[in-house]
């Protein structure tokens, strides 16, 4: 296996990808997608639902699901391991879950940011460790994580969760240095507002102005996400590591 990803094309055969939260939003748009492509995958939530019992039992031998929370992180640790033994390798990981409550910073209680902080910093770091364990043996991999334009952008409201994700980015760039030699590239997608159940509560008004001020004039889809992860994932991407890549419509430019 090398750095560059060739996925074999058949469901059982090909490369091994990990992806947090890939029930539901972005998450499962990955999983299909990769599926769809000849991966294997393992993913994990919180709790089952129809998507991840409907594939499991389409995708028998390709695919693998158990539940985890994100705050834990021996379950997380455990769950990259278990994942490991079953397909035998791990050639892309990409940490897509997280975590956001928005609520003023001074009335954030102390646990809520540790919770915050576990789910969007410390759980992607003991999965990256552990996957990239993985990928050291195979000779390579790739590591996709998803940031946030909180993270580069100040809003109201997200300082706990914001500060996790820059630290997040801040954790890709050193890993990149770190695991190059290894070959194994670590880039991080940062998307702007899309669709997906994080912004299902923005107020119409909101949702508006967001889309003024917006380049573009919208929002995104998961699927543009998508599109950006599975290329830093492709061949056509072989010789990118340490980079962010900012999908938002131009709302940060």
């Amino acid at each position: 296996m090398n750095a560059a990803h060739d996925p074999s094309g058949g469901p059982g055969g090909g490369d091994v990808a990990v992806v947090s939260g890939g029930s539901r939003g972005l998450g499962r748009v990955l999983v299909e997608r990769l599926l769809a492509d000849g991966w294997r995958v393992a993913t994990f939530s919180r709790k089952p639902n129809e998507f991840t019992e409907a594939t499991a039992e389409k995708y028998q031998d390709a695919f693998h699901w158990a539940a985890v929370d994100l705050t834990d992180s021996a379950a997380v640790r455990r769950f990259g391991r278990d994942s490991a033994q079953r397909f035998g390798r791990i050639d892309l990981l990409v940490n897509n879950a997280g975590v956001l409550r928005q609520e003023l910073f001074l009335t954030t209680p102390a646990g809520r940011m540790d919770h915050l902080v576990d789910a969007n910093l410390l759980a992607p770091a003991h999965l990256a460790q552990v996957c990239a364990r993985v990928m050291m043996r195979a000779g390579g991999g790739s590591i996709v994580n998803i940031s946030s334009i909180n993270a580069i952008r100040g809003y109201r409201g997200v300082a706990v969760y914001a500060a996790a994700k820059a630290g997040l980015e801040g954790l890709g760039r050193s890993l990149a240095r770190e695991f190059g030699p290894l070959g194994i590239r670590v880039n991080t997608v940062t998307p702007g507002f899309f669709d997906s159940e994080m912004t299902a509560d923005v107020t119409p008004h909101n949702r508006e102005k967001i889309q003024r001020r917006t380049p573009l004039g919208r929002l995104g889809t998961a699927e543009e996400i998508a599109d950006a992860v599975l290329f830093l994932a492709s061949p056509r991407a072989r010789f990118i590591t340490g980079q962010t890549l900012v999908i938002d419509g131009g709302i940060t430019c």
